[in-house]
């Protein structure tokens, strides 16, 4: 099924879970619902009248499902209906939500349409809608895999000021079998869960007393965390980029400049000083960086410069908002910017381009690419004047063409200041997550005026790109723990080896002291190793050394002192048998170097 037909049915489920609960709960007032990935939803007022307000919880999404199902079946084909402003008002007097919408369009100069569905049956239903439905409900929908899901709080078009209403949620897919593959990719991502998984391996953590969304990294999570950023460090130093440092606050006046004030005033973190001068904790990196590019004037012969630094951000979230390590307050970013002439651009984005493709293969994510344009009927949006935006877009077009590229078109997903090629990434279950990052600016660069001296010996306009690898280390950092289930390879695991000695029978101490001589030797060599010296019998210790998910455990018992040999046993790969120490060594440095 394509992505359009499986979008219509999608935007038709949500009509018809508008009108079964219309019919369930008549005083009711429906709001907007949209297709969204993997199913849809609809917003309702459920409070009028004020006296008898209804409260809707999971409970009753399995009556309002059953409803659907027995109104599908009169529902043949949506029919639209252009409506003058006046008619408009006077079908939703009482609907102030559709009201809204209703002068909305107005304003846009856009025709008002209307769509009814089951027309000349008691289950008929109209909405104000711009289409996009099935052709035939009646059998698509009927065909197609879908149920209720849950049910959550929704501020009115997103705004915290407004009213709350309730959100009911939906699967939809195209048939039944593609729904239960679904249903078993979300039991199996729940026992992956990172805010599980993080406690359970000892990563992070959250405190009351510190705040929702600031997280706390263990040694063993700030390890891992600086073998992934030491690793894009390593790939970018091959393309010559250079470590700066900036402070995490900043006088307003600099995102004033840069337009992000006008932009995030209201999501940023602020101080005043005792003098009263008014400071923002930083939300991104970019404007600093350009005061660094600014300390001098540059020749074209010094170019690019190309800055990079992992620093933590802050942004205002909300509390509903946030999400164990997915959205939080306090980010690090591995944030780089390349200072350049227009003339420097394309190898600039190519050299980006590769550090990607090395970073996330490494972890075998197959990379999808969206060219996130801005949206030419909404300019207000974005800085800069049209010509520059087609300019700067035409320019990733053609690298995305060059490189042969799966890419997409994503109208509206462009930066205020500059497009993007967006990295998607899908992991182990299927599930596609935007990572990577390329922005292309002409706009900071003017706003700076961030110049350099040409061949010429005049000022030239230089071109900013933004790249970040992992972008936020936190959230990328939840998608890897539920990429791999928590089992991490060699390389980046906290733990990479696991020392039992059998320690029974007349030798057990010589099996304790053995097994301590070999953590010595594989400790000095860098090999993160831990040995279990406790009293715990051998089962047991076999046993907590799986639930640490050590990609190695090294058995020391009578037959491997006879041998002078260790017993090997690999997490993912089951009994690797009797090995030398050197060859235990050998294949602990070699997996590591190449990080399989």
């Amino acid at each position: 099924m394509n992505n359009e037909k499986i979008a219509h049915i999608r935007h038709s489920l949500a009509h018809l879970l508008a009108a079964a609960v219309m019919e369930l709960y008549p005083e009711t007032l429906n709001t907007i619902g949209p297709a969204v990935d993997n199913g849809f939803y609809y917003d309702f007022d459920f409070s009028r009248p004020a006296d008898s307000a209804i409260s809707i919880s999971d409970k009753e999404l399995t009556t309002i499902e059953k409803k659907m199902r027995a109104i599908v079946k009169d529902w043949k084909s949506f029919e639209h209906k252009t409506v003058t402003a006046d008619e408009a008002r006077a079908i939703y007097k009482n609907n102030p939500y559709k009201l809204e919408l209703i002068e909305e369009i107005i304003a846009k100069g856009e025709l008002i349409t209307l769509y009814t569905v089951g027309a000349g049956t008691k289950n008929a239903f109209t909405d104000l809608c711009r289409g996009g439905h099935s052709e035939h409900p009646d059998k698509d929908l009927t065909e197609a895999g879908w149920r209720l899901t849950r049910t959550a709080g929704a501020y009115w078009r997103g705004v915290a000021t407004n009213k709350m209403l309730t959100r009911i949620y939906g699967f939809a897919f195209e048939n039944k079998l593609a729904l239960n593959d679904y249903d078993t990719m979300l039991s199996e991502a729940e026992k992956r869960d990172h805010k599980k998984l993080g406690r359970e391996l000892d990563l992070f953590t959250f405190s009351d007393l510190v705040g929702s969304g600031l997280p706390l990294w263990t040694p063993r999570g700030t390890m891992m965390r600086n073998l992934l950023d030491a690793y894009v460090w390593e790939l970018r130093g091959k393309h010559g980029y250079e470590k700066v440092e900036i402070p995490h606050i900043t006088k307003k006046e600099l995102y004033e400049k840069s337009g992000h004030w006008d932009k995030f005033k209201d999501e940023l973190f602020k101080i005043t000083t005792r003098e009263g001068h008014l400071f923002a904790m930083k939300p991104m990196n970019c404007p600093h960086h350009t005061q660094i590019y600014a300390r001098k004037k540059w020749s074209y012969r010094e170019l690019p410069q190309r800055y990079a630094n992992t620093t933590v951000c802050y942004r205002d979230e909300q509390s509903g908002e946030l999400s164990g390590l997915s959205r939080v307050r306090a980010f690090a970013q591995d944030d780089a910017h390349v200072f350049c002439r227009p003339s420097q651009v394309k190898e600039e984005l190519l050299r980006v381009w590769d550090i990607v493709h090395a970073f996330y293969g490494t972890f075998g994510f197959v990379l999808k690419l969206r060219l996130s344009l801005h949206d030419p009927l909404e300019p207000e949006k974005y800085l800069g004047d049209p010509a520059r935006w087609l300019q700067t877009e035409n320019i990733l077009r053609e690298i995305a063409k060059e490189k042969g590229a799966d890419y997409f078109e994503g109208i509206g997903e462009a930066a205020f200041y500059g497009p993007k090629l967006d990295f998607m990434a899908n992991d182990s279950l299927g599930r596609q997550w935007q990572v990577a990052t390329i922005q292309l600016d002409m706009n900071m660069p003017e706003r700076f005026e961030l110049e350099c001296t040409n061949e010429e010996g005049t000022s030239e306009r230089i071109v900013m790109i933004h790249a970040a690898i992992m972008g936020s280390i936190e959230r990328f950092f939840s998608i890897l723990i539920e990429h791999y289930g928590g089992n991490f390879p060699l390389w980046l695991a906290p733990e990479q080896v696991v020392i039992i000695p059998v320690g029974a029978g007349d030798n057990a101490d010589r099996h304790h002291k053995e097994a301590a001589l070999l953590y010595e030797h594989l400790h000095g060599l860098g090999i993160r190793v831990r040995v279990d010296l406790s009293d715990a019998g051998f089962g047991k210790k076999i046993r907590t050394a799986k639930t640490s998910r050590a990609p190695y455990f090294v058995i020391i018992g009578d037959k491997d002192l006879e041998a002078g040999k260790i017993t090997l046993e690999s997490r993912d790969h089951g009994q690797v048998g009797q090995i030398s120490k050197d060859e235990l060594v050998a294949r602990l440095l070699k997996e590591t170097v190449e990080k399989k």
